[in-house]
């Protein structure tokens, strides 16, 4: 009897004993980590321009990207300005006046043109016939380069393709070499070789 209790014993600790052990196996399984998946972040492209192009891009730009028509073409448009028209013709100065470059042209009207005819005490057909005063009164009222008017330099004597100046008050009154002063009336008509500023009165050299 004793012997058999003793079995029994014997049994039920190995079996608590293989319990145990499958109980630590399957505390102690290691677990394989969860697979993640990399994305690949491709870095942003720009497209800046050095700043070499940049300044290349921009000397290369017309003076003005909007303007379609020549100083010349514009003022043969205006049914203001068909004196100046027909006196840059006479003068020869009417291709300069419709090529390439960078021209500040103050444009007399038509009553400008009308005023003076009646200072001097001549036709328009005389006028137009002196070739050489023509010449020396028309390139007065062009300053070879282009000034906006937000760029008058007020007060400084300014530059023209005749060689003689003129000066600009603030509120944008012309003074000529002999005296004679102008309004502006009329700004910043852009054009492919310059602008055009309209004024009253024609200017006079000495």
């Amino acid at each position: 009897m004793l012997k058999k209790n003793l079995l029994s014993i014997a049994v039920v600790t190995a079996a608590m004993s293989l319990a145990a052990c499958n109980d630590k196996e399957a505390v102690t399984e290691p677990v394989e980590p969860a697979a993640t998946t990399d994305v690949a972040v491709e870095p942003e492209t720009t497209t800046d321009m050095p700043a070499e192009a940049v300044a290349e891009s921009t000397d290369a730009m017309p003076v003005d990207a909007a303007a379609t028509q020549s100083i010349g073409e514009m003022a043969a448009g205006n049914e203001n300005l068909t004196i100046l028209t027909e006196a840059l013709q006479a003068a020869e100065l009417d291709d300069m006046m419709m090529a390439e470059g960078q021209y500040t042209v103050f444009a007399p009207t038509d009553d400008a043109f009308a005023a003076l005819l009646t200072k001097l005490n001549v036709t328009k057909e005389e006028l137009l016939g002196d070739k050489e005063m023509l010449t020396s009164v028309l390139t007065y009222h062009v300053v070879p380069m282009v000034v906006k008017a937000a760029d008058i330099p007020y007060g400084t004597a300014i530059d023209t393709a005749n060689g003689q100046t003129i000066s600009i008050s603030d509120a944008n009154v012309i003074t000529d070499a002999s005296g004679n002063t102008a309004n502006i009336v009329g700004t910043d008509m852009m054009a492919t070789n310059g602008v055009v500023h309209v004024i009253d009165t024609v200017l006079l050299p000495k």
